[in-house]
């Protein structure tokens, strides 16, 4: 097994044109790794580079403590799984579970024990005989999960496997690609756009934008406590909500005053030290959806405040309602109990916000000022 070293990676392609800008990372063996971000930001080239199916410009790439730069991907002892899952259409899942092995000269014998024990444990023994136009999308999924496995890689590399199947299937799959990497034991390396697979599989999450790392972090505290407003906005669906704010000086402390409103800035959640440079300077504050209530719900809890607003909709989703108000020129997102269900369009409301869970972040540079 092997972990990955990235070094000062760059990727620039003709045209000066940087789709990776000095990626710097640490994988550890066995770790399921989670690249992620929006479209074009960098992370399937990153993955690509690992696997040696992009040059690298700039930097170097260590695959168990091997410098694979110039190594032929076949060499890297990596294997490949593809959004298109890439299978052989006039070949039965045996023979593309078994093609890479059988270039290899294996042992007819050893292949059929390979095939056979990666097809049980992935639970497609009964498909063997059949060809990728027979099976649905999970199926032909799991048969390029096995064609990766037989070869007993050092490193999975995941390019956004699951993007083709149904919502139902792909929570379905999520839990058995956790399920099979503990059991395997391999590094992981996964490339996904979905934040909620992120949040859900890795055990570290690599947020990127334009080419460059924004976070690594777990997934918890990736979420409670985001480095930059990219990472704030884009980790938590829906996402967090943003507020133009000033920062003053309130009695014995602080406050974030929007629009007409004074939000109260807790000593327990921001130390004086952080706050103090900003004082009389424009911010952004930041709060979840999870964090504003309606005011009876929330029933005046300390570290509260209430802004009137107005529903302007409100999406039901069961156990739950999406509540979208709107509140001096902007729409907030406030997740509320289903029992508001009669809320609707125009009416008048008072949100809450549980200033226990506010973010702040300076408005120049995007960065939090957590403590």
């Amino acid at each position: 097994m092997a972990g990955i070293t990235l070094k000062g990676i760059n990727k620039i392609y003709p045209g000066n044109i940087k789709a990776v800008d000095d990626f710097n990372l640490e994988i550890e063996d066995k770790e399921f790794i989670i690249l992620v971000g929006p479209s074009g930001c960098g992370k399937t080239t990153t993955l690509r580079m690992i696997a040696g199916l992009e040059e690298i410009t700039e930097g170097e790439l260590y695959i168990g403590g091997r410098l694979v730069n110039s190594v032929a991907p076949k060499n890297r002892d990596i294997a490949m799984v593809f959004q298109n899952y890439a299978l052989y259409p006039h070949m039965t899942v045996y023979k593309n579970m078994a093609f890479a092995l059988k270039l290899r000269k294996t042992p007819k014998e050893k292949i059929a024990k390979q095939v056979t024990e990666a097809a049980q444990m992935l639970d497609i023994k009964e498909l063997l005989s059949r060809k990728p136009k027979q099976l649905s999308g999970g199926e032909r999924q799991r048969v390029a999960l096995g064609r990766a496995m037989v070869r007993n890689p050092a490193v999975f590399l995941l390019d956004e496997p699951l993007s083709n199947l149904d919502a139902k299937l792909r929570a379905t799959m999520r839990a058995e690609l956790i399920k099979l990497q503990k059991r395997l034991g391999t590094t992981f390396v996964y490339v996904t756009h979905d934040q909620a697979e992120a949040m859900t599989m890795g055990d570290r999450i690599v947020v990127m934008h334009d080419g460059l790392i924004q976070q690594v972090d777990e997934p918890q505290q990736l979420y409670d406590y985001p480095r930059n407003i990219f990472v704030a906005g884009f980790i938590g669906s829906p996402p967090m909500n943003f507020m133009d704010c000033v920062v003053r000086k309130s009695g014995g402390g602080y406050v974030a005053r929007v629009d007409q409103t004074d939000v109260p800035i807790l000593p327990e959640r921001f130390r004086d030290e952080k706050i103090t440079p900003y004082e009389n300077k424009d911010m952004i504050l930041g709060i979840r959806p999870e964090d504003i209530h309606l005011e009876d719900e929330y029933q005046d809890k300390p570290g509260a405040v209430a802004l009137d607003a107005k529903v302007d909709i409100a999406e039901m989703l069961g156990s739950e309602i999406l509540l979208y108000a709107a509140l001096g020129g902007r729409i907030l997102i406030a997740k509320i109990s289903a029992k508001y269900k009669s809320l609707g369009p125009g009416d008048d409301i008072k949100l809450e916000i549980d200033c226990g869970k506010i973010h702040l972040f300076d408005k120049e540079s995007g960065l939090t000022i957590d403590n």
